[in-house]
């Protein structure tokens, strides 16, 4: 069953969501070589806390972590050590804040130091993916719709598509229906209507679209081990379109910054 929000829910998702790109940039001026994911956890959590919020995935089917930590090879649900992170590593971090009685979710693919431009080209097409992808959530298309527009763009660059792991609904549960897979055929899937609020996030692998699951239960990684990049959107479909609830500006601008 969708669960079809009001503007008062997509409201407090908002408010929610603000607090989460908020963590995220907030792990944007930390990140750096030599910084550990451990530490990049330690932050989050507390300032999510001091948000008087709830970090959505910690205990979430056990989970020990605030924060998602894949480097390079990792796809997702990377989970976060007191290794040093090297320069030239692709860093995905994905989290989530629970406020006000709803879950916000979003993903970002972080530089560190100075990477390959095969690794700046991935990050590229991840984040047009992702765009394509939320330009078919629009009233009256299907969730397919958004994935084969993913798809299409990953597979013209040669890249491969995850299977396994697909986007969702969000709100009062962290996961909710409907799935919103990244590859598909258009037309197909259930009807986008308005009140629906989805995450959209193409895991998008430099190699094959196989992927390994590790026996720590979480850890997932690239089949041929080359890099994945991740990005992820929080967005609320509406009658004047879709609106992003994460968006990535303030993320882009610290970056920008830094360099």
């Amino acid at each position: 069953m969708i669960n079809l929000k009001t503007k008062e829910e997509v409201d407090l998702i908002r408010k929610s969501s603000k607090i989460l790109i908020n963590t995220h940039c907030e792990l944007a001026k930390l990140i750096q070589p030599g910084i550990s994911s451990a530490y990049l956890d330690k932050i989050a959590e507390e300032f999510i806390r001091d948000n008087a919020a709830i970090p959505s995935f910690k205990g979430y089917n056990n989970f020990p972590n605030t924060l998602c930590v894949s480097p390079d090879e990792q796809v997702v649900h990377g989970l976060p050590n007191k290794n040093y992170i090297e320069e030239g590593t692709l860093l995905s971090i994905d989290c989530g804040v629970f406020k006000y009685g709803y879950h916000s979710d979003c993903a970002f693919t972080y530089e560190v130091g100075e990477v390959s431009l095969e690794k700046k080209k991935l990050i590229e097409v991840t984040r047009k993916c992702l765009d394509h992808g939320v330009s078919k959530a629009i009233i009256g298309n299907h969730i397919g719709d958004i994935g084969n527009a993913i798809q299409t763009y990953a597979e013209f660059n040669n890249y491969g598509v995850v299977r396994e792991l697909v986007g969702h609904g969000i709100g009062k549960n962290l996961h909710e229906s409907p799935e919103v897979p990244n590859y598909g055929k258009s037309g197909s899937g259930s009807i986008i209507s308005k009140g629906m609020v989805l995450a959209i996030e193409p895991m998008i692998n430099m190699g094959t679209k196989n992927i390994y699951n590790h026996e720590d239960g979480w850890t997932i990684t690239t089949q041929d081990m080359q890099p994945s990049a991740h990005f992820e959107y929080t967005v609320s479909i509406t009658d004047n379109g879709v609106e992003i609830l994460t968006p990535f500006d303030s993320i882009d601008n610290i970056i920008f910054d830094k360099k």
